[in-house]
C-alpha cells in the first residue's frame, strides 16, 4: 500500500508539550499560594477552557474574574510555547524523510495557532505541512472524525500511536486502537518499520 499523506496530532505526538498544562496549573495555583490537587487534572479533563476556569475559581475562591483567568493561562501557555517546548526526536528526519518521498504532510490539533506556528516555526518544522486544520474549525472535536476528514478530506488512513510518558496511562488502550505504535521517532526511520511494509 502506497503512503500517500499523513496527518499528524501535535500535542504529545510531534511536540513534547504534554507538560505544559500541568505546569500552567501549578504555577497559576502556586502564585496563589495552592498546591495542585491530586484530583484536580482529573476533575477538569473533559472540561472547557470556561468552564475550568469556572470550577477553578469555585473550587479555591478565587476573587478574579473568568476572562481574567483565561487570560492569564493562555499568556502562561504561550510563553511556554513560544520559548520552550520542542519537537520530540527525530520528528525533523522523519518529516523530511517523508516528504523526499512524496508524502503529503497535514495536522490535525486541538490547539491553537497562535501556540502551535511560533512553535513549529521556532523548531524550523512547519514548513513541512501543507494543510493545518484545528478543532475549532469543524463542528465536533477531536473525538469523532470531523477533524480528520477535513484535513484528508478521503478516508482509509492507517493510525500510528506515538508514546508520551505524560499520557502514560493511556498508553496500552491506545496501542489497541491503533494499527501500529511507536515509542521512539526514530523508530521510523529503521529498515524494519512498518513504513516500510506498506
Amino acid at each position: 500500500m502506497e503512503i500517500k499523506g499523513a496527518i499528524f496530532d501535535l500535542d504529545g505526538t510531534l511536540l513534547d508539550s504534554m507538560w505544559v498544562w500541568n505546569q500552567v496549573d501549578i504555577d497559576f495555583l502556586g502564585k496563589r499560594g495552592f498546591d495542585v490537587p491530586p484530583d484536580y487534572p482529573k476533575a477538569i479533563a473533559a472540561m472547557g477552557f470556561h468552564e475550568t476556569a469556572e470550577y477553578t475559581i469555585k473550587r479555591f475562591d478565587l476573587k478574579e474574574k473568568v476572562k481574567d483567568v483565561i487570560a492569564e493561562w493562555d499568556r502562561m501557555a504561550a510563553q511556554m510555547y513560544h520559548e520552550r517546548v520542542q519537537i520530540k526526536p527525530y520528528v525533523r528526519e522523519v518529516l523530511e524523510w517523508m516528504k523526499q518521498q512524496g508524502i503529503h504532510l497535514g495536522v490535525a490539533t486541538a490547539s491553537y495557532r497562535t501556540l502551535f506556528e511560533p512553535c513549529l516555526r521556532r523548531n524550523g518544522v512547519f514548513d513541512y505541512f501543507e494543510a493545518v486544520t484545528e478543532t475549532s474549525e469543524v463542528e465536533r472535536g477531536k473525538g469523532f472524525p470531523d477533524i480528520y476528514i477535513k484535513a484528508a478530506r478521503t478516508g482509509g488512513f492507517r493510525t500510528v500511536a506515538v508514546y508520551d510518558p505524560v499520557a502514560q496511562a493511556e498508553w496500552e488502550e491506545n496501542t489497541k486502537k491503533a494499527d501500529y505504535h511507536i515509542v521512539k521517532f526514530k523508530e521510523l526511520l529503521e529498515p524494519s518499520s512498518f513504513l516500510n511494509r506498506l
